[in-house]
C-alpha cells in the first residue's frame, strides 16, 4: 500500500502539465448571445466544434450586448489581466457604425486594444464587421475598410463576418434583421471553428 502511495504521488509529482491554449472573446451582442438562450450561443457551443476540427481550446466569452470598440478599449486591460488568454478574438464595432462614430475613431480604438493584447504576448484576431446598406455607400466602405488596414498594419489574422452568410436567411435572423436567432448558432460556432483552424496551428 505504501509503495503504491509512493508511486501515485511520483505520478502527480513527476507528470507533465497539459498547459490549455485559451481563447478570448471581445464583442459585443453579435458574440454575446443576444436575446437567446446562453447554452446556445455560438461562444458556448464553440469547443465542440474545435474538437470536431482537432482543436483544443479553453474559450472565454467577454462579450457584452451594446458595447463599442471604446467600451472594449476600457476593458481589455483587465480582461487580460484576469485571463491572460493566448489569443484574443476582437468583435466590435458594429455599435459604432450603427451610431455613426467616425471611423477613424473606430480604428485607433481597435489598434489601441490590438497593441494592448500583443503587449501581453497574446496574438489579435480581427473579425471583419460591416454595417447595414442604408447607412451608405461612402460610409459603409470606409467603415469596411477599416479590418483589412489594420490586419495589414498590424499583421493579424482577419476574420471573415460571419454575418453576411446569415443575414440572407431570414429563418436564422430575429426580428430586429440585425441578430441571428438560435437557430443560426450551431452554423456560426461551425464557421467560427472552421477559421480559427486556419489560424491557430
Amino acid at each position: 500500500m505504501i509503495k503504491f502511495v509512493s508511486l501515485l504521488f511520483s505520478l502527480l509529482l513527476f507528470s507533465p502539465v497539459v498547459n490549455s491554449t485559451t481563447l478570448l472573446i471581445v464583442g459585443d451582442s453579435l458574440s454575446a448571445g443576444y436575446n437567446i438562450r446562453a447554452e446556445k450561443s455560438w461562444p458556448v457551443l464553440l469547443p465542440a466544434e474545435l474538437t470536431k476540427q482537432q482543436q483544443q481550446l479553453t474559450v472565454i466569452n467577454a462579450s457584452i450586448s451594446g458595447d463599442t470598440s471604446g467600451n472594449g478599449l476600457q476593458r481589455i486591460p483587465g480582461l487580460l489581466t484576469q485571463h491572460k488568454p493566448d489569443y484574443v478574438l476582437v468583435e466590435l464595432g458594429a455599435n459604432d457604425g450603427l451610431r455613426g462614430f467616425s471611423p477613424k475613431i473606430i480604428s485607433d480604438n481597435l489598434s489601441k486594444m490590438i497593441d494592448l493584447i500583443e503587449a501581453q504576448d497574446a496574438q489579435t484576431i480581427l473579425m471583419q464587421i460591416r454595417v447595414p446598406t442604408n447607412y451608405g455607400k461612402r460610409y459603409g466602405d470606409a467603415f469596411a475598410s477599416i479590418y483589412p488596414t489594420l490586419s495589414e498594419q498590424k499583421k493579424i489574422p482577419l476574420m471573415p463576418f460571419y454575418l453576411k452568410q446569415v443575414i440572407v436567411k431570414p429563418e436564422w435572423m430575429q426580428q430586429d434583421g440585425l441578430h441571428p436567432n438560435e437557430k443560426a448558432q450551431a452554423w456560426i460556432a461551425e464557421f467560427i471553428a472552421t477559421e480559427l483552424g486556419k489560424i491557430i496551428n
